[in-house]
């Protein structure tokens, strides 16, 4: 596994200003995609291994996080909505609620087509009765027929119709989610 990472390490493009060392993300995976990709994400996908895994743009990556901390900045405390079925997306949700006073719904229906989404409008808690963690949110569907922007956590295998802002990163690792939602 030692040369893989070597591999890995010296195969990703060099990126300015990373959130966080470049040895950290590697490490949490960040950048380890599926063996399917869609041609959604084909743009995030930096190269396949010789294992017939695709390898994500850790850059592109570090760069949609940056976007969307900066548009969620804009939303007032407790306007945004963290929503993964995943199992290992429930402490990693949770968290991110708890530091930007926002909210979590960890619940097996409450995310569409596999992926983690943040969900975030100014009139969230109007419309909480539908649409917050008490409701929940069967799909981005529902989100962006209301007006309620989407940004979605998207693998290699994901198709991302209806998001507003895709983060191409590993969403089925337990140590990838931890790193994107708190960084």
């Amino acid at each position: 596994m030692e040369s893989q990472e070597f591999e890995d390490r010296e195969a990703i493009p060099r990126a300015e200003n990373l959130l966080l060392s470049l040895e950290e993300l590697l490490a949490a995976g960040l950048h380890i995609g599926t063996r399917i990709k869609t041609v959604d994400m084909e743009k995030y996908i930096f190269r396949v291994r010789p294992d017939g895994l695709f390898i994500l743009n850790i850059g592109e990556t570090n760069e949609k996080i940056r976007v969307a901390a900066k548009f969620m900045r804009g939303s007032e405390p407790g306007r945004v909505l963290a929503v993964s079925s995943r199992l290992y997306g429930k402490t990693p949700i949770d968290r991110f609620a708890e530091l930007t006073k926002g909210h979590a719904d960890s619940r097996p229906d409450s995310c569409p087509a596999s992926y983690p989404t943040l969900y975030s409008q100014n009139t969230l808690n109007t419309s909480r009765t539908s649409y917050g963690p008490e409701g929940g949110l069967a799909s981005h569907q529902e989100a962006t027929a209301v007006g309620i922007p989407v940004i979605a956590l998207c693998d290699t295998d994901n198709v991302f119709s209806g998001v507003d802002l895709v983060i191409p990163v590993n969403n089925k690792g337990r140590r990838a989610l931890a790193v994107v939602y708190c960084c």
